[in-house]
Formats: structure tokens, C-alpha cells, sequence
């Protein structure tokens, strides 16, 4: 008999029945699961420099609002000295809540009570927060910080990660899904988070791998890191597989909650509206609009800043970037226009002069498609002189990843608004938020370069022969390249044809973009019927 059994029994000593003997039956078990939080647990979490699964939920959620579902829940497995260890909870809380006065559902594995395994009952657990999630159409946050499968319950905590990632693949598009990264995930557990919207992980503490290092040191004789292998660092800045690397569980927490600020609560409702900034007015012409007039530098190859483009075009400034260390080659990010949510994708010219690569192509079509399905309006951009040139990209698949990003604005039906500031070159041009993708309203400054490829090249292709006969060569290119970007390196080409809808003042920016975001809130699109498509994934 464990501790919670007894103490329910002794409630009820010297009772023959009844309702008295019930409600202290009720009040042993409370104060068994509570006994459960011992300091001596709690303590040995803080020295592993983590906090407790219900610290956690406090730090997430509104004060006040957790309500806690199965808290009585325990395991039943009777193998290998299980049936001694049955706390309640199982290793997992789960309940729901509010993030600024909006519901979510949730869940926060428990390191300190069997290491936060998941088993049966665990599965059981976190399977009915989750439906709970989708009847009521809330959003779900899990809380990871587990030894992984249960081994004393063999194939059947298996079972439960696969019908984890079921319900994960069901939800997606439906209700937002975050994971937050907060201890170990290892195995195939690491796949439940990987299918959710937005994974965060936090500097330290946090590690993801399929293979750990002591199977790999026990499989190939090497020794591993074990940051080096799965560590935040190496998810957030290479493999792409984390979106955000916080400093501490407190800057997670804030990192989520300002993300589920601008996302709805599921694909049927409105991501939250906002009062406009105190004295923000689309009429008015403010000092950071006037200074995108003199943004652009005058040689075509200094870079510069484009957040600076898309600080003055959102409110307060402010954008919560996704991927911040991965790709930096192209900013993708949640922002305000006149209070109203879109998500924000940027080439940005301080990093690889902004070129597409594998890597930017794969983070900009994720981030697209996530907007897609929650209905927010996606505003480009553009300063890109194309798609990185190297055999490493070639021999690595630019051609098939690349082609995510052309399938993600093709099939958004949400409003689209792109603004070309400098450089849409080649392909770099019909990728980024082209009209021809089906982008809405397509916005263009007077530096804009919309073009095959720049003079250097152009010229070297098309009047190579030309250069070569002349008497002095280097002043005839000069020459030539000046004549073709004259004629072709300019937005008046493409406005003409009505590729462009409008050539603008860059202090216009602001003001363009919130008028077109605004006419296109009542955007409607008929589809084709299908299944769904074929990304080449």
C-alpha cells in the first residue's frame, strides 16, 4: 500500500460511512500529491538549474487561472518494483488556463516524479488536454522536460509517443502548438515537438537528440559532446529544428506569451486587434518614415539594415522575430500594422547580401505557411540579388528546397503586401512575394533594381565581344554597365506592365502598407477541390 492509499484509509478510521468519511478520503489524497512536491525534489531540480513543473505553469499562465485536470491520475504497472512507486499525477501535469485573459490547454512533464517518463497513464494524460484543446479550440503548450519512454511499461509508452504525434499532426493548422524545451528530450520523443509550430529552447538546460550521446559512444567508440550533439545552440543556429534560444525559463515564458499575442486562438477565430500606438497616424509623416528616404546607400554592394525598413513600418518598432539565429539571411517574424497581426518575412542585406539559400528558403516557407493557416496577413520585404550560387547548395537540393518557398506563397489565401527596396534579381525576384505568385498589392521605391541579373553580369553576357574590341575596355564596361542600368536596373519596367502596382517614396512605406493591408481584410479566395497539395518536401 502506498502513501496515498494510507492516508485515505486513516481519513476515514473510526468512520462507518458516509459523506464525512468521503470528503477526508478526498482531503488524504490532496495532501498526498501535495506531499509529493517535497523540498528535497524541488531542490534537486533548482541545483540542476531548472524549475519545477508547477513553477512553470505559474511563470506561463495568469495568476490565478491554472485549473489542473487528473491530478489523482496514477500508473498501472505492477513490473520491476513498479507497483511500489504509483504518485499521483504520474509524472505529468496537465490542465488548462489564461495568457492574457485567452484560454489555453496545456501540459508540464515533471522531472522530480519518475523523471518525467511517460508511460500509459502519462499518455492518457496529456491525449485528453490535447482533445480538450481542439473541441474547445484553444491553443496547447507542452512543457518538456522528460527521461523519456518509461522503460517498465515496454511498448505500450511507445504506443503513447506515436499517439502523441498523431494528435500533434491533427491539430496542426487547427490551434496553435508550442513546445517549450526545458530539460532532456531524447529519442523519438523529439518528434512530438518537431511537428508543433514553434519549438523554444533555453540556453543550458536544454537538449534534443534522437540518438544520445551514450548510444553513440557505445555504437561508434567516439565520445560526444552532449551540447554539441543536441544542444540549443546547434538547434537554434544550425539545424533549424528550434525557433527561438532563450537566456533563461522566465525569458521563454515572456518569448511565448508575446507569440500567442498574435496568433489566434484557433483557424476560425481573429488573432487579438490592439489600440493604435498613442499619436501613431497613418497620415502623418514621422522622422523614421523621412529617414528611408536615405536609407538605400549609393554603391549597390554596401549593405545596410532592413530591420530598420521594417521598424519604421510596424508598430512600436517592435517585431517578435521566429528563427532569429538560423538563416540570418532573412528576417521572418510577428509584427503589428494599425494593431492588426501579420507575420513579417525580410531578405536582409547585413548577412549574405541577402540571398536565398537552402536554409533561408526552408525557414521563410515554414514561417509563410504557419501565417496561412492562422489567417495573417504576410508582408515581404525585398532586397535579394537571387539564389546562392555553390556546388555545396546544388549538391544539397536548393532546387527541391527552394521550391518550398515558391509552394508557400502560391497556396496562401491570406493578404499579401510586398515592398522592394533595393535588389529582385533572377529567380530572387519571382520567389519574393512576386505578383506573379498572387501577392495582392505589390509596392515598389524608386532605388528599387527589378532585373535578370545586375550590370556586372549582364553586361560581361551581353556585350562581351563588344568589350573585347574596344580600345579601352574597362572604360567601355563602365560605359555599358551604366547604359543597362539606366534601362533595365530600375521599378519603372516592371510598373509599366503592372507587375508593380505602385512606384512609392520610401517615407510612404507606413502609410502604402496600412491601406493595403486594410482594403485586403476582407479577402476571400475559391480553391480548386482537393486534399491537399504535394509540397516538395
Amino acid at each position: 500500500m502506498d502513501s496515498g492509499d494510507a492516508a485515505g484509509d486513516r481519513a476515514g478510521d473510526g468512520e462507518s460511512g458516509g459523506t464525512a468519511r468521503r470528503l477526508a478520503e478526498l482531503a488524504g489524497r490532496r495532501a498526498a500529491l501535495a506531499a509529493q512536491s517535497s523540498p528535497e525534489r524541488t531542490a534537486r531540480q533548482h541545483a540542476r538549474g531548472k524549475l519545477t513543473a508547477r513553477e512553470r505553469i505559474d511563470l506561463l499562465l495568469d495568476p490565478g487561472s491554472f485549473v489542473e485536470l487528473d491530478e489523482l491520475a496514477r500508473h498501472r504497472c505492477t513490473s520491476f518494483g513498479m507497483e511500489g512507486q504509483r504518485p499521483y499525477g504520474d509524472g505529468v501535469v496537465t490542465g488548462y488556463g489564461t495568457v492574457d485573459g485567452r484560454r489555453v490547454c496545456l501540459y508540464a512533464q515533471d522531472f522530480t516524479v519518475l523523471g518525467g517518463s511517460l508511460g500509459e497513464v502519462f499518455g492518457e494524460k496529456i491525449l485528453k488536454v490535447m482533445d480538450l484543446a481542439l473541441r474547445t479550440g484553444c491553443p496547447v503548450i507542452s512543457i518538456n522536460d522528460s527521461g523519456g519512454a518509461r522503460i517498465q511499461e515496454g511498448v505500450v509508452a511507445l504506443a503513447y509517443y506515436a499517439e502523441l504525434v498523431r494528435r500533434h499532426v491533427s491539430a496542426s493548422g487547427v490551434i496553435p502548438q508550442i513546445s517549450l524545451m526545458v530539460g532532456p528530450c531524447a529519442g523519438g520523443a523529439v518528434y512530438s515537438p518537431a511537428i508543433t509550430d514553434l519549438v523554444v529552447m533555453v540556453e543550458d538546460i536544454s537538449h534534443m537528440f534522437v540518438t544520445g550521446p551514450d548510444v553513440l559512444r557505445a555504437v561508434t567508440g567516439e565520445a560526444v559532446d552532449r551540447d554539441a550533439l543536441g544542444g540549443p545552440q546547434l538547434h537554434n543556429a544550425t539545424s533549424g529544428a528550434a525557433h527561438y534560444l532563450a537566456p533563461d525559463e522566465k525569458d521563454a515564458f515572456d518569448y511565448v506569451r508575446a507569440v500567442l499575442g498574435h496568433l489566434p486562438s484557433n483557424n476560425m477565430s481573429e488573432a487579438p486587434v490592439y489600440p493604435l500606438p498613442p499619436g501613431r497616424s497613418r497620415d502623418e509623416v514621422t522622422e523614421a518614415d523621412r529617414a528611408l528616404d536615405t536609407l538605400i546607400p549609393d554603391r549597390r554592394n554596401q549593405p545596410y539594415d532592413m530591420a530598420r525598413v521594417v521598424n519604421a513600418v510596424v508598430d512600436d518598432g517592435e517585431i517578435v522575430e521566429v528563427h532569429p539565429l538560423f538563416a540570418p539571411n532573412i528576417v521572418c517574424g510577428f509584427a503589428r500594422v494599425e494593431g492588426h497581426s501579420v507575420g513579417v518575412v525580410a531578405n536582409q542585406p547585413m548577412h549574405g547580401a541577402g540571398a536565398l539559400d537552402i536554409d533561408a528558403s526552408e525557414k521563410a516557407a515554414r514561417f509563410i505557411r504557419l501565417c496561412d493557416a492562422f489567417d495573417l496577413p504576410v508582408l515581404t520585404f525585398v532586397d535579394v540579388p537571387g539564389f546562392l550560387t555553390s556546388l555545396e547548395q546544388e549538391r544539397d537540393g536548393i532546387i527541391r528546397r527552394g521550391a518550398k518557398l515558391l509552394y508557400a506563397y502560391c497556396e496562401a489565401t491570406v493578404p499579401m503586401v510586398t515592398v522592394i527596396t533595393r535588389k529582385a534579381y533572377g529567380g530572387g525576384y519571382g520567389v519574393m512575394g512576386s505578383k506573379h505568385l498572387g501577392v495582392d498589392v505589390n509596392l515598389a521605391w524608386p532605388t528599387a533594381e527589378i532585373a535578370v541579373m545586375g550590370a556586372e553580369g549582364a553586361v560581361g553576357v551581353i556585350h562581351r565581344r563588344e568589350i573585347e574590341r574596344a580600345e579601352d575596355p574597362a572604360a567601355e564596361r563602365e560605359r555599358l554597365k551604366a547604359a543597362y542600368e539606366e534601362e533595365l536596373c530600375t521599378p519603372y519596367g516592371a510598373a509599366e506592365r503592372g507587375y508593380v502596382d505602385a512606384v512609392i517614396m520610401p517615407h510612404e512605406t507606413r502609410a502604402r502598407v496600412a491601406s493595403a493591408l486594410d482594403a485586403l481584410r476582407t479577402k476571400r479566395v475559391e480553391r480548386l477541390p482537393r486534399k491537399h497539395g504535394n509540397i516538395p518536401l
